[in-house]
């Protein structure tokens, strides 16, 4: 098998919100907004907003009543830490970057190379409205 991921989705507190910052992000990324959907779950009791690509489907849930006011952290167990899009050169994260931002991202870290994740890896980290993390980043590389 070839591990690639077909789709991902995403719990935020605001689907009205999130949905107009991911509409917007998500064009900017090459998503067709043509190819978005929306509907519920009542069984799982969520809303969703589900953007399609043919490389990926990115998804957007209303989390459940029980847990609504919950706060969002990273670093705790069996949340998503960061979401990365690759890029096809660090040029492309350049000019990306201001878009990212009048998206309504908030900047984390600007467009640089970061040494501690590798000799080559270039990236922009920013969050969504509720804080989750996320990355525009590109990396030439070669496992050995």
């Amino acid at each position: 098998m070839t591990p690639k991921i077909d789709h991902l989705s995403i719990t935020v507190s605001d689907l009205a919100l999130s949905e107009d910052f991911y509409d917007r992000l998500l064009l900017i990324l090459g998503f067709d907004l043509a190819h978005k959907s929306k509907g519920s779950v009542p069984a799982h009791q969520f809303e969703a907003v589900e953007h399609t690509h043919p490389q990926l489907v990115f998804g957007i849930n209303t989390p459940r009543a029980s847990v609504r006011d919950d706060p969002v952290h990273r670093c705790r167990p069996g949340s998503l830490h960061h979401l990365a899009f690759r890029a096809a050169s660090p040029a492309e994260i350049d000019a990306l970057y201001p878009r990212i931002r009048d998206a309504g991202a908030r900047i984390v870290e600007p467009p640089r190379y970061y040494p501690e994740h590798g000799d080559a890896y270039y990236a922009l980290f920013f969050k969504d409205p509720d804080g989750i993390k996320l990355e525009v980043m590109h990396e030439d590389r070669e496992l050995k």
